[in-house]
This record gives C-alpha cells, sequence and structure tokens, in this order.
C-alpha cells in the first residue's frame, strides 16, 4: 500500500478498505531496531551511614557485589574507602565511576594534607565531595554516596548526596539498589 496515492477527504467519504488500510501498525520487518547507548552502567550495590545522635562513632557499610542486570560479576568489590583517620566514603552505582571519584577525593585529601599539614576534617571533606560532584554535572559521575566521619567535636557525621553534589547532614542515610529495603529497617530502629 503507497500512501502517497491516497486523497484525503471528508472522513464521511473515505472508504472501508482505506480507512483498515490507515489504521494497520507498519509490519515489525519494516520497523529499524532502536539501539540506545548510554556511557552509564548501573552496578548496583547498596551503602549505608550510620551516626546515632551524641554518639562518638559512626557506622558505614556497603554490600561486595557488584553486578549487571541478573548478573553477578564479582563477589568481592569493596564500595567503601578511607579518605582520612575520620572519614570514610561509600559510593554505590557504577565501579568504574566509583573508582575513578574515590580516586580523585584521595587525591584531593593528600594535596590538602600535604598543604595544610593537617588532615582535612569531615566537614571539610563533605563541601570537598559536593563541589567535585558538582564539577561534574553535566555529565556527573554515576554515584550514590555516603559520606561519614567524625567532626570537630568527636561526634559521629553522615552526609547523604545527590548526583550533583547537594548534601545534607543527616543521622543515617542509605542509598542505592537496595534503599528502600534498608531504609524501612533504620525508620524503625534509629532515631
Amino acid at each position: 500500500h503507497n500512501l502517497k496515492s491516497i486523497s484525503f477527504h471528508h472522513p464521511s467519504q473515505v472508504h472501508h478498505e482505506t480507512k483498515d488500510m490507515l489504521l494497520k501498525a507498519t509490519p515489525k520487518e519494516q520497523l529499524k531496531e532502536q539501539r540506545q547507548w548510554s556511557p552509564y552502567i548501573d552496578n548496583g550495590g547498596t551503602v549505608l551511614g550510620v551516626a546515632p545522635p551524641g554518639a562518638d562513632f559512626v557506622v558505614v557499610a556497603g554490600d561486595t557485589r557488584m553486578s549487571y542486570g541478573y548478573s553477578i560479576a564479582s563477589r568481592n568489590v569493596t564500595k567503601t574507602v578511607q579518605l582520612t583517620d575520620k572519614c570514610v566514603l561509600a559510593s554505590a552505582g557504577m565501579q568504574a565511576e566509583r573508582h575513578t571519584l574515590h580516586k580523585v577525593l584521595k587525591a584531593k585529601a593528600t594535596m590538602f594534607e600535604n598543604t595544610h599539614r593537617k588532615p582535612m576534617s569531615a566537614p571539610s571533606m563533605a563541601q570537598c565531595l559536593s563541589n567535585t560532584l558538582y564539577y561534574k554535572r553535566f555529565f556527573p559521575y554515576y554515584t550514590f554516596n555516603v559520606l561519614a566521619g567524625l567532626d570537630e567535636k568527636g561526634l559521629g557525621a553522615v552526609w547523604g548526596y545527590d548526583a550533583i553534589g547537594s548534601f545534607e547532614r543527616v543521622p543515617y542515610v542509605v542509598t542505592g539498589s537496595g534503599s528502600a529495603l534498608a531504609t524501612s529497617i533504620l525508620d524503625n530502629q534509629v532515631v
């Protein structure tokens, strides 16, 4: 059927077979298969941080499974990195981006320590991570981050981040593929 040869009239004047032809879908064989490419892969994972109010400690946890779709690529991939003596970063999401982000932040922490002759504080590292994520906001790191450490008063502190660096200090935060399950447990157990 060639649509170019059809003349269009008022709907009441269109022949029955022409109506059928207009309503037919294009056969599957004629459609070109559309493939979409994305630079991002979600390797899954869940990370969390808990800093009970008034406590002089913080708990950071992350699973070690790296997956792709329904396949498990590894069961021994860490999602946490110690940035300073009093600061730990945990990230879920794409493994390559996570590795790069951790490497960049460790380098920034080392440069700060070499310049100022003291390690970067946890609140300063929280701002540094925010600035690093915001700098890449147009092609962001595909990571979901939790930063935890001890503040200047020696109290536990946890910060949760979005992809482009917006952050908030909270008593606990969970991010990653299992966040819906773990958040409901912490909502019930942590103040």
